[in-house]
């Protein structure tokens, strides 16, 4: 194999063997391919794409670089959730805990924060000693025990793609189709699963902001899925305004746990309950929508949710306490408000914008060694359409020193936008996908 012939060919857009493509990315996962020869690879594939079955190759050479998980033993449906990532989203670390608590098994690979989105395992080691890596073995054993374990790839599980995940982050190759689809699929086929819920972002702050592009992303998700045994469910979700009030790390965590207390944004519970619905459909628990909903209530309400969130917490040597005291997360030394700059209408918060300012307060990665400040970010009470008056509080920085604050007031200044009139967004859930078709979304609940 000469890599840089495959890069040639690949940059002036012909199509890679079977055999070639997979030992590019095995080789690769040995360590015999370096990042640099990697980079050109996966930019040349950002400009020209791969065809299905190039990009069904590369999720299964993702998968052979590595072992599984094996759950097959288990007598309960095992389902998982993936979001393409977005601002403020932290649906996951509610929903591994509520529906594990409902009686299925939740094994969550989840990954870092991407571009200018937050990260799931970013938000989970916000909660002090919390361990997100862990042998296959300790996942295996964890969720025989309880239920669920929330962790990252190892270099047992799907190493090849763990490693051009990060590499992608740094390089500016992550809005490609193929490469999301299987790298996603390459995580979530790895954890031996009945069933798969995907939440695929839509707007201005997803990686993919058309609709149409969101949608060919995840019929790709879906076949991939079907053809390895696995049902799977996309639901299409706003990403033109961060989800629910906090962004940040430590913020999102607070704002979930809130979630799993009964309370928590209107807008991050519906999307968190619709997703939620998905997953207990699959897993055969429950027979209708309505029923879903009542099952997540009742396990929120009775406690179990929370319960089951600090019996995670705990077998992965996090401190449980957070999920009754909040206070015990990481806090910001400084925080400043931000006022509303005039009267009208909330028109305009800019994800993108609010993730960049997150990186900029040192909450993100700009290389893949940063190291993440859990506690610094934004809390953002306002959405588009809201009618505000001058001089309202209408959001608040976290920051680390005080010379940083004035850049959080630059970030919230140039995102959040008011005018004479409210402006239409995108629909919160606009779509429901399946391996049957596309539907317009239904609200139940």
């Amino acid at each position: 194999m000469i890599v840089p012939r495959l890069i040639e060919r690949k940059r002036n857009g012909r199509a890679l063997t079977r055999d070639e493509l997979r030992e590019l990315v095995l080789a690769y996962s040995r360590g015999e391919v370096p990042d640099y020869q990697m980079a050109a690879f996966l930019m040349a594939v950002y400009f020209k794409g791969l065809d299905r079955d190039e990009m069904t190759t590369l999720m299964e050479a993702m998968l052979a670089s590595g072992s599984h998980l094996d759950f097959s033993h288990l007598q309960i449906a095992r389902v998982d959730k993936h979001s393409m990532g977005g601002v403020g989203d932290k649906t996951s670390l509610v929903l591994a805990p509520l529906i594990a608590s409902l009686g299925i098994a939740v094994p969550m690979i989840s990954g870092r924060g991407l571009g200018h989105t937050g990260g799931t395992l970013d938000k989970l080691e916000a909660i002090p000693g919390f361990r997100t890596q862990m042998t296959m073995a300790e996942t295996t054993r964890q969720v025989e025990d309880i239920g669920c374990a929330l962790v990252g790839q190892t270099a047992e599980l799907v190493p090849a793609d763990k490693k051009m995940y990060a590499l992608r982050d740094t390089t500016a190759t992550v809005e490609v189709i193929p490469l999301i689809a299987a790298s996603i699929m390459s995580k979530k086929l790895a954890e031996s699963l009945t069933g798969l819920v995907l939440d695929i972002k839509c707007g201005s702050g997803s990686f993919l902001p058309e609709t149409e592009k969101g949608l060919e992303l995840a019929k790709a998700m879906i076949q991939l899925g079907e053809s390895h045994g696995c049902p799977v469910v996309a639901l299409m979700t706003a990403m033109d305004r961060p989800l629910g009030h906090a962004c940040g790390n430590a913020l999102e965590t607070k704002e979930a746990i809130d979630m799993l207390h009964g309370g928590g944004p209107p807008d991050f519970v519906e999307v968190t309950f619709a997703l939620g619905a998905e997953m207990l459909l699959l897993s055969g628990v429950c027979r209708s929508m309505e029923e879903a909903h009542s099952e997540m209530r009742r396990a929120i309400a009775g406690g179990q949710a929370a319960e089951k969130f600090e019996e995670i917490i705990a077998a992965q040597g996090g401190d449980s306490g957070v999920v009754s005291d909040t206070s015990r997360l990481p806090q910001a030394a400084c925080e400043g408000v931000y006022e509303a700059p005039a009267d009208g209408f909330i028109t305009r918060v800019e994800p993108r914008a609010i993730g960049h300012g997150i990186i900029a307060l040192g909450g993100g990665r700009l290389t893949m060694e940063d190291t993440v400040d859990p506690s610094v970010g934004f809390v953002i009470t306002v959405k588009p359409g809201d009618k505000v008056a001058k001089g309202q509080p209408i959001a608040t920085v976290y920051a680390r020193r005080k010379s940083a604050l004035e850049i959080g007031r630059r970030t919230l200044q140039a995102a959040i936008a008011v005018g004479d009139a409210p402006a239409e967004g995108c629909a919160l859930i606009s779509h429901r996908v399946t391996a049957s078709g596309v539907e317009n979304f239904t609200a139940h609940g």
